[in-house]
């Protein structure tokens, strides 16, 4: 498996991480019913909290991902010297021309997702569902957009791999 397949695994389990917990934490406060669907300061503040949590967790898991693979590859280079353990490391890690243009590609579908969430949103405000409800939709969309594009990308590299 080649460092782009693994970075877009650690990506996509961490984007369901995040989405799972906010879904469990918000939609568990109004089932208890401690807030209603109505209450959009809630929802708004509690998004803006599990962006934070989002952004500090991919800072944290990249930074341990690197750290691993690093030490992954020095241990099976073991019997090299550091220059060359340094120099595998270094191949490992690459993201040429090719991976770019890959990003740009399926940063379409997460944009795409985010789109029909716009859209669906809208339609829930014009049938008079409450605000929250949109920002709901609108940052469900967001982040399985994000998810969809790091399985594509998995799946995209995955076969890349075995036609290779």
């Amino acid at each position: 498996m080649e460092y782009q397949q693994k970075k877009s695994i650690v990506t996509l389990v961490q984007t369901l991480v995040v989405l799972g917990a906010y879904g469990l934490y918000s939609f568990g406060k109004v089932r208890q019913g401690i807030v209603g669907w109505d209450d959009t300061q809630f929802f708004a503040v509690t998004m803006l909290k599990f962006i934070g949590v989002g952004i500090l967790l991919t800072i944290v898991v990249q930074i341990i991902f690197h750290v691993l693979l690093s030490v992954s590859i020095a241990v099976k280079e073991r019997r090299k010297e550091s220059r060359e353990i340094e120099s595998a490391i270094s191949a490992a890690m690459v993201e040429d021309e090719r991976d770019k243009m890959i990003e740009l590609k399926f940063t379409r579908i997460s944009v795409s997702a985010f789109m029909v969430g716009f859209i669906g949103g809208l339609v829930l405000l014009a049938l008079a569902y409450p605000v929250s409800a949109m920002l709901n939709l609108l940052f469900f969309a967001g982040g399985l957009g994000a998810a969809a594009e790091e399985a594509a990308k998995l799946i995209y590299y995955g076969a890349g791999s075995r036609n290779a």
